[in-house]
């Protein structure tokens, strides 16, 4: 199996295995579901710390108010009532009004944040330094963990516009956010090596040959974008090794000119006719005037 290391710009993503046969068409929707899928996690991460910590989602019209405004208003959380966490919940305010501060109690909230690191940690970018490749079965199964954890500590489940639950039902709207500008949809999604987009129609062989055994990185990013930036000829850790040898040498070369002394030549031991002399009992004769 070929194996590909993927990166968005200058960033590791996750590393992918594929035939040195497949088509290129569907390894570029592949890795563009993988990348997407991961941005998924991370979105459900996020919001399943807010989830602990603050309780479910208050009703889109009474995000933002103060409880004065809401109680004027004569607004109500219907939700409140039907989705209460297991063991009872522990009041915490949400000082950004998104949540309604009925948190779940500490055994239930560890619950949560156990099973949020669990999944962080399967689909990681330290994945990459580990050697793991990442597939559509490893970022399932980080989605399946978290919707598990939720329904354990909501078992009644979550409001419909609450974002947890929209992520699990892929109905969230990410439409004018940070987040729906990094995803890169299948149809839109382009492969890069060595300067050269992979095109669709073509293969993987195509362009690395038959050698399962081959490693390369790839860019991924969104059709229109131009060819991304090349690979740099070392990487930034041999750069550092680089220099920290350089600096290494320097300083045994600094050494070697401070220790360049050659005062010890006047010293017994390196008279090269000293022994003959002793042999011939000159030794301590001395030439001068009394």
């Amino acid at each position: 199996m070929v194996r590909l290391h993927v990166k968005r710009g200058d960033e590791s993503q996750f590393l992918l295995e594929a035939a040195a046969e497949a088509p290129v068409d569907e390894l570029t929707r592949l890795a563009a579901a993988i990348y997407n899928g991961r941005l998924k996690v991370q979105r459900l991460c996020s919001e399943m710390e807010s989830l602990a910590e603050h309780g479910i989602f208050l009703p889109p019209n009474m995000q933002g108010l103060t409880d004065e405004q809401i109680e004027e208003l004569k607004l109500k959380d219907e939700w409140a009532e039907k989705c209460i966490p297991s063991g009872g919940s522990v009041f915490k305010k949400d000082e950004i009004g998104r949540r309604n501060g009925h948190a779940p109690n500490e055994k239930m909230k560890e619950v949560l944040k156990k099973t949020i690191e669990e999944a962080k940690a399967l689909i990681s970018k330290k994945q990459v330094q580990a050697n793991v490749c990442i597939g559509m079965e490893m970022v399932k199964d980080a989605v399946d963990q978290l919707r598990g954890a939720v329904m354990i500590v909501y078992p009644m489940g979550l409001p419909p516009y609450d974002p947890v639950r929209m992520e699990f039902e892929d109905k969230e709207d990410l439409s004018g956010t940070h987040a729906g500008l990094e995803v890169i949809a299948e149809t839109e999604a382009q492969l890069w090596w060595a300067a050269k987009e992979l095109k669709r129609t073509n293969k993987l062989s195509d362009y690395v040959g038959k050698n399962e055994k081959t490693k390369i990185i790839v860019k991924i990013q969104k059709k229109g974008q131009g060819a991304p930036a090349r690979e740099p000829l070392i990487s930034n850790e041999e750069q550092k090794q680089m220099m920290l040898y350089y600096h290494k040498k320097q300083e045994e070369l600094k050494k070697l000119e401070e220790d360049d002394d050659d005062s010890f030549l006047n010293a017994e031991w390196a008279d090269s006719h000293a022994l003959k002399r002793h042999f011939h009992g000159v030794k301590d004769i001395k030439w001068g005037p009394r």
